[in-house]
């Protein structure tokens, strides 16, 4: 029958099936290694035969597969690019519409969170970034994203978990099924809960005061230490004890190597999610040695009863409240999932804070002065009662969180599937399509607030009517709808009053017992430099010299 084709027919038929295969993927997105296989391998080898009679078998078998491959390519490239498409309509460069394999080199270097501003600032408040994905600077589109009747989490949360069955919390891209997972993290985060922290919290805030004491006069890296602590406290918290990083000066268990090594290769599964789907058997491909030592702590903790109430004791139905004991592989993963969540997030707010500090002495002798009211000489600075009163340490915590939020660019929403799509303010994003809010182009636009690139902690004050706006200033603008550091609706934070009780104890700490400055000769500028967007924020060093004030 090959043979009775003319060359012109074969290529016609191998054209067509490529253009049908392009519309099988289109249709139902296939994953299944079979039929990709079947389509992607064996098709075009058994359509390249119609060719041999012409070419020979080489030369047959090339061309046919090239032709295949060079339609289907085609197809997917004019498609994507066509007015046909159902994010046609929104702006945005053309090279990311073809494929997201030009985002991810273009982000490489961790600038993400710049590169979408860049975007933003030139194509307006909604911008296509991606074949099926665009970007949001809208607060008014805040709630119907991620409020309680916004869209569920897009496939960026499958491509992360590589897939798998057992899903952490914020894996789970169903609200249902996300509710009752969260149920004993809400029990874990509630007012009752939240005391029982406390000492675990004071005692490792004690800690990092005694070990930067020890080293004053020298050059510490700040940010490492803070980096030190969280995880140790958060091993506390979770595990009821792991590592001891601020007592031995260093990551020995190699811990937050292990999750630093992670962010970069994760990062390309949030953009390429099919991609992990065919990794994850790959060793190492999934971050094997960080859920090995997760699973360690995990059979350690199960084995002894814990002195105080942990995460542990609420993730694992010690405290009896559900009907049924998860099973350990769902402990596993969630206590993996607060450790890391819970210890980079604070650390890289709390660095960022006192890198804003220390670039503003005003602002850091403000609070100074203020912790001194509150906490002078003799008092103990590790007493949280007085916390709540203090409002300059809340106004510059907020800011903080305002110019770094932990997670910069969004987390992925995409309309549920059978609905046809959903109409987000004046966008309609389509099913099949995803979207973000970009919190950090959000939480700088000058629609939103005054002087939005300056750390200016007072802005939080004037809002709340604690202290006067200056005559003659600018109209003051402040929109608190859209400042959203931990994200929002149901989804959010969960951890969200255990971080900040952190960063308000910490840092009344340690500027009660040490004044810190700049290294001599380092450039402040580097810090900013240096910070990459893996979803989230990794920082660089912050070297400092610290000395006692008592």
């Amino acid at each position: 029958m090959a043979g009775d084709l003319s060359t012109r027919d074969a290529l016609g038929i191998i054209v067509v099936s490529a253009l049908g295969t392009h519309a099988i993927f289109k249709r139902w997105e296939i994953k299944h290694i079979l039929v990709v296989s079947t389509l992607l391998l064996f098709l075009p080898a058994a359509l390249s035969t119609l060719l041999i009679p012409h070419l020979g078998s080489f030369k047959g078998i090339a061309a046919g597969f090239s032709v295949y491959f060079i339609t289907l390519l085609s197809s997917i490239t004019l498609y994507r690019i066509s007015p046909f498409h159902p994010l046609a309509h929104y702006p945005g460069p053309l090279l990311p519409k073809i494929s997201k394999i030009y985002h991810i080199a273009k982000v490489s270097s961790g600038k993400q969170h710049l590169y979408l501003q860049e975007l933003h600032n030139q194509y307006g408040d909604i911008v296509r970034f991606g074949p099926n994905e665009v970007s949001i600077r809208d607060a008014s589109c805040i709630m119907p994203v991620l409020g309680a009747q916004g869209m569920p989490k897009g496939p960026m949360w499958q491509g992360r978990h590589f897939w798998t069955e057992v899903h952490t919390l914020i894996g789970f891209r169903g609200p249902k099924a996300h509710q009752r997972r969260r149920r004993p993290w809400n029990r874990a985060f509630n007012t009752a809960a939240m005391k029982e922290y406390t000492p675990l919290m004071q005692n490792r805030v004690r800690e990092l005061g005694d070990a930067l004491v020890a080293r004053q006069g020298q050059v510490v890296d700040l940010a490492e230490w803070i980096g030190f602590f969280t995880y140790d406290f958060m091993g506390d918290m979770v595990f009821g004890g792991w590592t001891n990083m601020v007592r031995e000066g260093g990551d020995r268990e190699r811990l937050w190597e292990v999750v630093k090594s992670g962010l970069k290769i994760e990062f390309i599964y949030d953009n390429i999610p099919w991609l992990s789907y065919y990794t994850r058997n790959i060793p190492g491909a999934g971050n094997a040695e960080l859920r090995a030592m997760a699973i360690g702590q995990t059979e350690k903790r199960y084995s002894r009863t814990s002195t105080s109430k942990d995460l542990f004791y609420y993730l694992g139905n010690e405290d009896g409240a559900e009907k049924e004991d998860p099973p350990k592989h769902t402990v596993v993963v969630d206590g993996g999932l607060a450790l890391v969540a819970g210890s980079d997030t604070t650390s890289s707010v709390l660095s960022s804070i006192f890198y804003c500090l220390l670039r503003h002495p005003d602002t850091y002798d403000r609070l100074q002065a203020e912790v001194d009211k509150f906490y002078p000489p003799g008092e103990d600075s590790l007493d949280p009662s007085h916390l709540s009163d203090m409002n300059y340490l809340e106004a510059v915590i907020s800011e903080g969180l305002r110019l770094f939020p932990a997670v910069p660019s969004g987390s992925q929403r995409a309309p549920e599937i059978g609905t046809g799509g959903k109409l987000v303010g004046p966008y309609y994003i389509p099913e099949g399509t995803q979207t973000r809010i970009h919190f950090w182009s959000v939480h700088r636009d000058p629609r939103y607030f005054s002087r939005p690139e300056a750390f200016w902690p007072d802005r939080w004050l004037i809002a709340e009517g604690l202290q006067a706006h200056a005559a003659g200033d600018e109209p003051f603008v402040h929109n608190p709808n859209a400042w959203t550091p931990f994200s929002f609706g149901p989804s959010n934070c969960v951890g969200k009053n255990l971080a900040l009780q952190e960063m308000r104890m910490l840092l009344v700490h340690l500027m009660h017992r040490l004044t810190v400055r700049l290294a001599d000769g380092w450039d402040p500028a580097q810090y900013e430099r240096d910070m990459e967007d893996r979803f989230v924020f990794s920082i660089g060093r912050l070297p400092v010299v610290v000395e006692r004030r008592d």
